[in-house]
């Protein structure tokens, strides 16, 4: 009942955000213009619609994940109201999970509102229903969890600002992981092979949630691939949750 009083307050909290509003309306202007330069084109209307509209989630979902999640212990530690819970009968996990699971909640309801006019607009142009639409939303949407985590964890011991940068860095390397291993195969030295080997094992290679391609020129999905992917995902959510809480339980507030 704690960590769901926690995750309620952070979710009100954060719809409230000045923040979140705007970079969803700016989102959904942008998943709508998807639809007026599909117009333009020629045989290519869905695929324009389905690429920009999954781009368009997913980059606003993760600056919301990163702008929100950075901020959800220094605010709190600003404004010294971690001393008021924290002296109350609440564990400190079950603040970070509260947290966590108020801003995955904010995420979801925001992600699922663009990904809900995407597959209205695809509809509307193909004429048909595209499942894998939805697929990739998911993975999408797994692969923003991910960058929450990442961020609480960086919040409970870093300040804004450097929070955000290594967030952001992080997303950029994840995203690149599987070109980066690539080029290290194929051109790089053994000491570089080797520090591009570890740095994939380390960080999350958030390139394999990336199936929109895929769905957009109409090829098939891997069923295997897309349960390993989920399995990867959750895996890594409770290690980063674990590395959080651990550096949180070990923070002096006094």
């Amino acid at each position: 009942m704690k960590v769901q009083a926690i995750a309620l307050n952070t979710f009100r909290e954060a719809v409230r955000d000045r923040i979140l509003t705007s970079v969803l309306a700016f989102a959904l202007l942008l998943i709508a213009a998807s639809a007026i330069l599909a117009s333009l084109s020629i045989g290519q209307e869905g695929k324009i619609v389905k690429d920009l509209g999954l781009a368009s989630s997913s980059l606003f979902g993760t600056f919301i994940a990163i702008f929100l999640g950075i901020g959800l212990v220094s605010k709190e530690i600003e404004r010294r109201t971690v001393y008021t819970i924290i002296a109350k009968p609440v564990h400190r996990f079950q603040f970070l999970l509260g947290k966590y699971i108020g801003l995955v909640l904010t995420l979801l309801v925001t992600v699922g509102v663009m990904v809900l006019l995407v597959v209205g607009l695809a509809w509307a142009v193909d004429g048909h229903w595209t499942p894998g639409l939805l697929a990739a939303a998911g993975l999408d949407f797994l692969a923003l969890m991910i960058v929450t985590a990442v961020a609480i964890l960086f919040s409970t011991f870093s300040t804004p600002t450097l929070s955000a940068i290594f967030t952001l860095a992080i997303f950029v390397i994840g995203r690149l992981s599987g070109d980066l291993r690539w080029f290290a195969e194929q051109f790089a030295g053994p000491g570089l092979r080797r520090a591009i080997q570890v740095l994939y094992l380390i960080l999350p290679d958030l390139s394999r949630f990336q199936i929109g391609p895929q769905v957009v020129h109409g090829l098939p999905l891997s069923t295997a691939g897309i349960v390993w992917a989920a399995l990867y995902g959750v895996v890594y959510i409770l290690v980063l949750l674990l590395l959080a809480i651990g550096v949180f339980q070990r923070r002096d507030f006094k």
